[in-house]
């Protein structure tokens, strides 16, 4: 797993409060319960963010459960950003989060004396939807969703992104600025992270109503998840995404393969090493990892590859037996 420099401050996780919890795989007694290592798990473990990866925790949280009944798994959706606020103020174990930690982020946790690690969950592809009824815009290169959603766009015309599309209103709609798909959006697309248009419908952390608009506009358009798409299939599209290799569709392989760019991007959880203290959240954060395929396919979210799934592991493995930067 890349390091990033964001990270350096969340990887301060003592020896002492990693080795504590029984989740390493052979180290419990003769019971079947994979998840913890034979030890009966209880408590509460409390997870907020991005409203992209809650589907991903919410699945692991119920199949999690279903194997340690003395645990409670809550999974809330105040956006990246406001995930990250909650965090570093230590209301919640684990944060939900589409991108990496900003710098401001980095420092408040800091401020606060928490630490972290960033592990990838899953995958996206972020993706373009419009209405079932749109036939002309089967595919749009990085530059024409650019002048869509740029800083500086007057566009609100189909017919100004191609002479060829017709005489259609363009009606946008899109998340809110603390959202991590808007972060990540906004820099892939625009070039400058949180630079975008003003004037759309703002639909906040709720990725449904995003939904919603385009279904009953002809001539709607929203980015979202991938998994808000496979949920959807039968009320809006995804448009496929030229960014100068030619036209490529949001899908399990076309994003594993880091073929499907520049909206491809990893999903990540950030446990706090206050939390990781926790027995129930390291069988968490394991149960999360080993069970990967499972969840992704439950949340209908694009699952780690086997080198992400490895790397993950290798990580947590590190962790768990005191290791860290």
């Amino acid at each position: 797993m890349r390091i990033s420099r964001r990270r350096r401050y969340g990887l301060i996780l003592a020896a002492s409060a990693i080795a504590i919890g029984g989740i390493a795989a052979g180290c419990g007694d003769d019971d079947d319960d994979s998840s913890n290592g034979g030890e009966d798990l209880s408590g509460s473990i409390t997870i907020d963010g991005s409203s992209t990866v809650a589907p991903l925790s919410e699945a692991a949280a119920e199949q999690f459960q279903a194997e340690n009944s003395g645990v409670r798994v809550t999974v809330g959706t105040s956006g990246t950003g406001g995930g990250f606020e909650k965090f570093c103020r230590g209301e919640t174990d684990i944060s939900d989060a589409s991108r990496s930690i900003k710098d401001e982020e980095i420092q408040a946790c800091a401020d606060a004396g928490i630490t972290y690690e960033e592990i990838t969950v899953g995958n996206d592809g972020l993706s373009v939807a419009v209405n079932l009824e749109n036939d002309w815009a089967q595919c749009l290169t990085v530059e024409q969703l650019n002048a869509i959603w740029g800083p500086d766009s007057k566009v609100n015309n189909w017919n100004q992104v191609d002479p060829s599309f017709p005489d259609e209103e363009l009606v946008l709609f899109g998340p809110g600025t603390d959202s991590g798909t808007f972060d990540f959006f906004t820099e892939a697309i625009n070039g400058e992270e949180g630079a975008q248009r003003t004037d759309y419908n703002n639909v906040g952390e709720d990725d449904n109503q995003a939904v919603t608009g385009v279904e009953g506009n002809v001539g709607g358009m929203a980015y979202f998840g991938f998994s808000f798409i496979q949920e959807n299939e039968d009320k809006v599209r995804a448009v496929e995404v030229d960014s100068g290799n030619g036209c490529v569709a949001p899908s399990t392989e076309t994003v594993q393969a880091g073929e499907y760019t520049p909206l491809g991007r990893g999903l990540f959880i950030y446990p706090s090493g206050e939390a990781l203290q926790r027995p129930e959240v390291q069988g968490f954060a394991r149960f999360y990892i080993e069970n990967n395929d499972a969840i992704a396919e439950q949340a209908l979210a694009i699952p780690l590859s086997d080198d992400q799934r490895e790397q993950a592991n290798a990580q947590i493995d590190t962790l768990v037996s005191g290791g860290g930067e």
